[in-house]
């Protein structure tokens, strides 16, 4: 079937056009051969690559001149130079979802730490025998089994909306599924799996107009568009550092200052307190008492550059890149004889995301990503953490490709020869 033409604005599309080229000599990783080719790097849904910069950042705070030392807890200028750079990077997040206020950042080691964090504090002081939680059978596995040990716990009722014909959530099952007992419903604004978008807003009128909160895990959405929480409807929104040119190790929970405050401490222990005595302890304002410990410094900061380097290149752009690239890859995949593709097609209301999950008929996942291995093109195989998906869709495992703003469609096309030849290879 021809590829229908892209309807991207002019501007944008011109401006996305070059954004694959222009970065690249950014990501020194992907300067390197696998097995004597040169590296294809396809898996971004899973993490991206570091840009310089951000290596850079990191390098200054714990190499030569460097200011490597805790947080808050010094008065020496080793400590006051992290402690700026640490809540430096704080503002920095902030101001990439266009949050109220820092204060309204919660550092977490990624998204998964931020679901539970939710799950245990507002979930376990909330939450009693019969609520309800809704769900969707798309969810990462990060947003399933949190609140399935909460229900086991507290004798909660977990409902899962089901998939439209074009495997998108069904917003009318979901509708239905979202009684007065619903206190929460927790959803992935884009799926690492079918690449669907979920209308934010629609979601948020159906949760608030029965009282209940939503939840939105944003991992596919803020390193890939813009996402700005005065609009989505959320309140709570988690996503990870690692999949944002950002490093491992790190994540955060957004919510209104004024839902933090109504949430307990989770983990007990130094800097999330405000004052201890044998007798009992209190505790310090938000985010403060959901950040218990020595924090991650050196990746908090590496986080707030990758929302530096993102910014500087313009979400707007970013997501006009992307746009056209995974329409592309889209349509070249559908093009091969065999290859099923899941989730909607780009011509749906919001688009797909940049990631296209399938499956070759009669060969199975792992031997296909194995082979494209190979000839230097990473992919991803296996059940993507997504396994109530592929059982309702009826497979145990798939292959995605996941582009990011350093891939081309240049790069695309030699991925579908390469996939091609693997097809080949194995007929």
């Amino acid at each position: 079937m021809p590829a229908p033409q892209v309807q991207d604005a002019p501007a944008a599309a011109a401006a996305a056009a070059d954004l694959g080229t222009a970065t690249r000599a950014d990501f020194p990783i992907l300067h390197q051969s696998v097995n004597e080719r040169p590296l294809m790097y396809l898996d971004n849904a899973a993490t991206s690559q570091k840009p310089r910069q951000v290596l850079q950042t990191m390098d200054e705070y714990y190499g030569e001149g460097g200011y490597n030392s805790n947080v808050h807890r010094g008065v020496h200028a080793l400590s006051a130079r992290a402690t700026a750079a640490y809540e430096a990077a704080r503002e920095k997040i902030a101001g990439f979802i266009n949050a109220s206020s820092p204060q309204e950042i919660v550092y977490t080691r990624n998204a998964t730490e931020a679901i539970n964090l939710v799950a245990n504090t507002w979930g376990a002081a909330q939450l009693r025998e019969g609520d309800e939680v809704v769900l969707s059978v798309a969810e990462h596995h990060s947003n399933i089994v949190p609140w399935q040990l909460l229900a086991q716990r507290r004798g909660l009722v977990l409902k899962f909306a089901e998939l439209t014909g074009s495997e998108e959530v069904d917003l009318e099952k979901l509708a239905a599924l979202i009684t007065p007992r619903t206190r929460l419903v927790s959803l992935v604004h884009v799926s690492n799996m079918l690449g669907c978008v979920l209308p934010t807003q629609r979601v948020a009128e159906m949760a608030h107009g029965v009282g209940a909160k939503l939840l939105l895990d944003c991992c596919q959405s803020v390193p890939n568009m813009p996402v700005d929480v005065q609009t989505l409807g959320a309140d709570w929104i988690v996503a990870s550092s690692h999949k944002m040119c950002g490093p491992t190790g790190i994540g955060f929970l957004w919510a209104r200052y004024s839902l933090l405050e109504q949430m307990p401490p989770w983990m007990g222990g130094g800097e999330m307190i405000q004052e201890v005595r044998l007798e009992g302890s209190t505790y310090a304002e938000p985010p403060s008492r959901f950040e218990a410990g020595t924090p991650a410094i050196a990746e908090a900061i590496g986080l707030g550059a990758a929302c530096d380097y993102l910014s500087g290149l313009g979400m707007e752009r970013v997501a006009a890149h992307e746009r056209e690239l995974g329409a592309h890859l889209y349509w070249q995949l559908r093009s091969i004889d065999r290859v099923r593709i899941y989730g909607p097609s780009p011509e749906a209301r919001l688009g797909r995301a940049a990631l296209a999950t399938f499956n070759v008929e009669g060969i199975h996942p792992t031997d296909i990503s194995t082979i494209l291995d190979s000839t230097g093109v990473a992919v991803r195989s296996g059940h993507l953490c997504t396994q109530p998906v592929h059982r309702h869709l009826g497979i145990s495992s798939s292959v995605r490709a996941s582009p990011y703003i350093y891939n081309t469609k240049a790069e695309v096309d030699a991925f579908v020869d390469a996939l091609k030849d693997a097809i080949q290879f194995f007929t």
